[in-house]
């Protein structure tokens, strides 16, 4: 970890309890939210770090309710956050909103899981199950290794699908956030997400044979 990067941590740490809001943003905070993220693509590092800090709570729920099932894990909770913050603060900030950074940091949390998974088991003969955990309503654990498999399939045949997947599996993203990272209505997200819940659960339940 870079200097930098845990300067931005202590950072959000130190602030992400007084600016956190775990249910969602008012008008105000909205406001403020898109008045961060446009100093932020303009530059401000400031303005990153104060927005990093409004979501840090959040993102620590999310990571500590994906990690909780998994036994044999070497990730902590902090791990996990630390190593998705770092990687956001590499990036350019294109997004336009909180739900379009939930939909970035979901992306980020997958990849971070996936890579984490891949170095563990890369000598090793026979494969430690790597279980993601979710907060959605019917979905208990999922094995990581299959729900990414099945992702990629998915994607091949239908990207906005798999979106939907990923934000909602990774991010703990609800419909109506979905909803405005895509633009579509919240109807049709339901929709969607139920066809591609159901596509996924028979992928990973009929996963194609490893070469």
């Amino acid at each position: 970890m870079t200097a930098g990067g845990l300067v931005i941590l202590r950072y959000c740490r130190r602030n992400g309890s007084a600016l956190a809001e775990l249910q969602g943003e008012n008008v105000a905070q909205r406001i403020e939210t898109a008045e961060l993220l446009t100093d932020w693509r303009a530059g401000d590092t400031s303005s990153r770090d104060a927005l990093i800090a409004r979501l840090l709570p959040e993102l620590e729920q999310i990571a500590a309710s994906r990690l909780r099932s998994e036994r044999h894990s070497s990730l902590s909770t902090n791990d996990l956050v630390n190593e998705a913050v770092l990687r956001i603060v590499k990036i350019e900030p294109l997004m336009q909103n909180r739900a379009h950074l939930l939909a970035l940091i979901s992306k980020l949390m997958r990849n971070v899981l996936i890579d984490n998974a891949r170095a563990r088991n890369a000598n090793k003969r026979d494969h430690d199950k790597v279980e993601l955990q979710t907060r959605l309503e019917g979905v208990g654990s999922v094995d990581l290794h299959e729900l990414d498999s099945a992702l990629i399939r998915l994607g091949v045949i239908d990207a906005g699908l798999a979106d939907i997947v990923e934000m909602r599996f990774f991010g703990g993203m609800t419909v109506s956030e979905v909803a405005e990272v895509t633009g579509l209505s919240e109807p049709t997200v339901k929709r969607r997400w139920q066809s591609a819940r159901a596509w996924i659960a028979d992928a990973m339940a009929n996963p194609l044979p490893q070469s």
